[in-house]
């Protein structure tokens, strides 16, 4: 994303970016709805969503917690309003760690708050699909996720077409969030995100922030 040199042009761009942010925001509001996506804490540092789905296929964690096709599973998203903005001159140390300080926040709020849910004690797997850059910063997105206790499970990599026009779709609304609200994390390889499914028992989740 190019940095904004004069005053004058940092002008014309805030109005333009808060009428994206108001236009993306409601295109985002809509799809959340259509997938009954909601809020599980007002936590102001929560940077998940979540939905409550269920699981398309078998899995079988390291911890022995099995799920079987149609279980019902928890499946994040990202509070895409809430995440840490990255600085204009680049990702920081500073930044890092204040985003893993708030995916651990969000994490202990998840596990609070499946524990006050009896209606969700099936629920015995938490679930994700993180971005990635490229398939070579996948690696390093799955290692940063384990540390919190999540495994990256590679998912097939033949998509279908409708596959992949719906990923397609779904890098252009992450570009245009990401261009309405944090414009630091926006570069040209945004269209060509590929997807780092993550998995997380109930169990481990509760070991380590409940």
């Amino acid at each position: 994303m190019a940095v904004w040199d004069s005053a004058e042009r940092t002008t014309q761009w805030r109005p333009s970016r808060r009428w994206l942010a108001d236009a993306v925001g409601l295109l985002d509001s809509r799809l959340r709805r259509g997938q009954a996506v909601f809020e599980y804490t007002r936590h102001p540092a929560c940077v998940f969503r979540l939905d409550i789905n269920c699981a398309v296929k078998a899995l079988d964690l390291r911890d022995g917690t099995r799920v079987h096709p149609g279980q019902r599973v928890a499946r994040l998203h990202f509070w895409n309003e809430q995440v840490p903005p990255i600085p204009k001159g680049g990702a920081t140390i500073a930044w890092a760690h204040q985003l893993q300080r708030a995916i651990a926040s969000s994490l202990r709020e998840l596990a609070s708050f499946l524990a006050s849910r009896p209606d969700l004690a099936d629920v015995v797997i938490v679930c994700g699909e993180v971005p990635s850059g490229t398939r070579a910063q996948a690696g390093q997105v799955a290692r940063i996720m384990e540390r919190y206790g999540f495994e990256a499970i590679a998912a097939p990599q033949h998509l279908s077409t409708g596959e992949r026009l719906h990923r397609f779709g779904e890098n252009i609304l992450i570009s245009l969030i990401l261009l309405a609200h944090n414009p630091g994390a926006l570069h040209f390889g945004t269209l060509k995100r590929v997807r780092v499914p993550i998995y997380m028992s109930r169990r481990v989740l509760e070991r380590k922030f409940g």
